[in-house]
């Protein structure tokens, strides 16, 4: 595992979200568009902190370590916003 996957992996894992939200907004046009929006929102923030801890580690002692830790955060913080996307979805379907 090195600095270039990880960043791979952050925009990959991230991309697919934002494109997962964007695919919603258009199958499912003028429902819940502003809850939608800020999921996208919090989906750029956590790119743009995990993006920053990913640089701050590369200069560390052990940054394999590291970059294990951040693949993890980013799954589990990435897992929580698709919970939030689905509770949105079935509310916004009225489900």
């Amino acid at each position: 595992m090195n600095l270039r996957d990880v960043k791979k992996d952050i925009q990959y894992v991230i991309g697919a979200f934002i494109d997962d939200c964007t695919l919603f907004l258009n199958v499912n046009p003028g429902k819940n568009a502003d809850e939608i929006a800020g999921l996208i929102d919090k989906a750029v923030d956590l790119f743009n902190d995990l993006r920053d801890k990913v640089v701050k580690s590369a200069g560390a002692e052990n940054p394999k370590l590291c970059f294990t830790s951040i693949r993890k955060e980013l799954l589990e913080k990435t897992d929580a916003l698709y919970d939030e996307l689905a509770a949105c979805a079935k509310k916004g379907l009225g489900k």
